[in-house]
């Protein structure tokens, strides 16, 4: 099944399937009672886009490195009109409301792109309409839904023109608004649960090598990385913070001071969404760790932006703000209402966007897919326009988040590690994001250790020492494994088929998804990063480290092509899967990412679970992507 046939299909599965046995509640909530049969709700219809059969097609047509159209990427208005929902679509809907149902014409309301529909009606209403059961439910933290977990039906003739009703079965994670993959992973060699590490003595630190202490001359070294910008303010990158995530102007200082005095006195320009202050109380780690990656790797005459995402009172997911504010087309009409975002279309788009967050596990449910395949959606449609979206992969091995939750056979997500099918995780999981793994030096591989990968030496410069490596062995960090929503795209079939056929272990068929998408697609250095966070110098990581580097060495690619007069790269997968690439990263072969009871992958040679295609080496890569129209 192709990846296009899987997003359309599986929205007609939900919307006209009937359920046979009681659905579970979603995860964190609890059922109250029924809801009012006289409170009235605006009900929704996000109705099923044109061409989304052909996105990937589309996408690979400016993507293939073969193809004569390589890098020449859509302007928003042609992806708005080539995937704005068809007038057979809206004659449909609208005909079904107006005559099967009887809704009033003047209680129909078309949003101004075109792609959702809304009735205001009665709970009651909206039951018969949808032949479903309302209740209330409520979460720990006092959040309140009403809605209908055990499902809805549509005429056959009619849920093939709509993607989803809200509210029906999607809820989103109780009690959550974004999670970072971040440091409280076990398998990042520290405790579990502790936020960062203090550095006691800086300098013994940065005297002690690359396996204890990764700086950004480390990373420079790991990954050939020597970049001074040419291209000046044409080249663009962003790094996203949601909610309750910020950063301290006197950390990046204090950082700059010690690794990249040209930055001292600089911050990322900022890119405020629904609200979103950088400067409010809240959590450090992220922000902190992401912008001193990015700006020390990049310089002074590289500008950052920072997508610093708000929570509206009502959204449902906190990515549904960035893609509404990236492309107002993702966005309702606010006069017909949209859940209370207001940041539509109004934010400039940069050429890289980062994103260490972990939104959603990737469940086959209908309380989670369909709000998932829209928002993938949304991210190829982006993806056309040039944008290069980078995402973490996660810090949970095989099991989803740092809770360590596996899908237990009743269809429940547990945490704490239980025996159970492997559990990924969104966005990574969507094809057009470019998914980083992490990995890290081995201990005590700081000087003269080869390994069978080759034989060049790497020069890394420690504070005030020289330190020589004979291409350090690197371990691999989690996580990584196979989509449950999304199938997996041609230009990774014949890397991944190796790997299933050559290095997967023999589990049975339901622990994970062999068809899947599989990820992540690359890797960097996870751990240990030096950072300085809260007025001092840590140790931090995971994926959440990995994938601004990575998101950094895309933005230097970008330079030198535009440098050159050409394109930034955009949806970066097919070419990083292209024989064209192969020799420009360097493999990772030892290393996992055991979960739910199992010792989850190993990594291998070529791609695997863990690592992806492996490390990037820079020059090699900016040099293959210089040949490229």
């Amino acid at each position: 099944m192709t990846l296009t046939h899987l997003l359309v299909g599986f929205a007609t599965v939900v919307l006209t399937g009937v359920t046979a046995a009681p659905r579970p509640v979603p995860a964190g909530w609890t059922r109250h009672h029924r809801a009012d049969p006289d409170v009235f709700i605006p009900l929704k219809f996000t109705l099923a886009q044109s061409n989304v059969d052909r996105l990937e097609s589309l996408l690979l047509d400016v993507s293939d490195p073969q193809s004569p159209n390589y890098g020449k990427h859509w302007t928003h208005v042609q992806v708005k009109e080539a995937f704005r929902p068809s007038s057979e679509t809206v004659d449909t809907v609208r005909g079904w409301l107006l005559h099967d149902a009887g809704i009033p014409v003047d209680q129909i309301k078309l949003n101004v792109n075109g792609d959702m529909m809304q009735v205001n009606v009665t709970i009651a209403e909206a039951e018969a309409l949808l032949k479903a059961e309302y209740y209330v439910y409520g979460d720990d933290d006092g959040a309140a839904r009403v809605g209908c977990h055990e499902g809805y039906t549509l005429p056959d003739h009619v849920a093939k023109h709509v993607d989803l009703v809200w509210p029906t079965t999607h809820f989103g994670r109780a009690g959550q608004f974004a999670r970072r993959s971040g440091t409280s992973s076990a398998y990042f060699g520290h405790e579990a649960g502790a936020p960062k590490i203090p550095i006691k003595n800086l300098a013994s630190f940065a005297e002690s090598g690359c396996d204890t202490a990764v700086t950004l001359d480390c990373l420079r070294a790991l990954y050939n990385f020597d970049f001074t910008p040419v291209s000046g303010s044409k080249n663009t990158v962003g790094v996203v913070e949601f909610e309750g995530n910020v950063y301290m102007p006197s950390d990046l200082d204090l950082f700059f001071e010690t690794y990249r005095p040209d930055q001292v006195g600089h911050t990322p320009t900022l890119i405020s969404i629904e609200g979103g202050n950088p400067f409010a109380a809240g959590n450090l780690g992220e922000p902190s760790l992401d912008i001193e990656l990015m700006m020390g790797l990049l310089g002074s005459g590289q500008n950052l932006s920072l997508y610093q995402v708000g929570e509206t009172s009502e959204a449902q997911e906190p990515a549904d703000e960035l893609l509404a504010a990236l492309d107002g087309a993702y966005c309702s009409d606010p006069v017909v209402g949209s859940e209370g975002i207001t940041d539509c279309g109004d934010k400039p788009r940069t050429n890289v966007i980062s994103i260490s967050y972990h939104l959603s596990p990737d469940l086959n449910d209908p309380t989670i897919s369909p709000e998932l395949q829209r928002m993938c959606t949304e991210i190829g449609k982006l993806s056309l326009t040039g944008i290069t979206f980078v995402a973490s992969s996660g810090d949970g091995g095989v099991a989803y988040s740092q809770a360590a939750e596996c899908l237990l056979p009743d269809g429940t997500l547990e945490a704490g590690n239980p025996a159970g099918s492997f559990v990924g995780q969104f966005p990574a999981s969507c094809p057009f994001i470019t998914a980083v793994g992490a990995t890290s030096v081995a201990p005590g591989a700081s000087v003269n250790i080869s390994t069978s990968t080759g034989l060049f030496f790497i020069l890394i410069i420690a504070k005030c020492r020289q330190v020589k490596l004979k291409n350090p062995p690197l371990f691999s960090l989690p996580e990584g494994g196979f989509s449950n929503n999304f199938a997996r795209p041609d230009w990774q079939q014949g890397a991944v088929q190796n790997y299933l056929d050559n290095f997967a272990p023999k589990y049975a068929s339901s622990i994970f998804n062999r068809s899947g998408r599989a990820y992540p697609d690359v890797a960097a250095n996870g751990w240990p990063l030096v950072i300085a966070q809260g007025g001092e110098f840590t140790l931090s990581g995971g994926t959440s480290a990995s994938a601004p580097i990575f998101a950094s060495v895309v933005a230097a690619i970008n330079d030198a092509r535009i440098a050159a007069g050409k394109s930034p790269v955009g949806f970066i997968n097919p070419a990083l899967y292209s024989p064209a690439l192969l020799g420009t990263f360097n493999d990772v072969t030892v290393g996992s990412n055991p979960g739910c009871q199992t010792q989850g992958f190993p990594a291998a040679p070529g791609w695997d679970p863990v690592s992806g295609l492996g490390t990037p080496n820079f020059e090699e890569m900016k040099a293959a992507f210089l040949e490229f129209q």
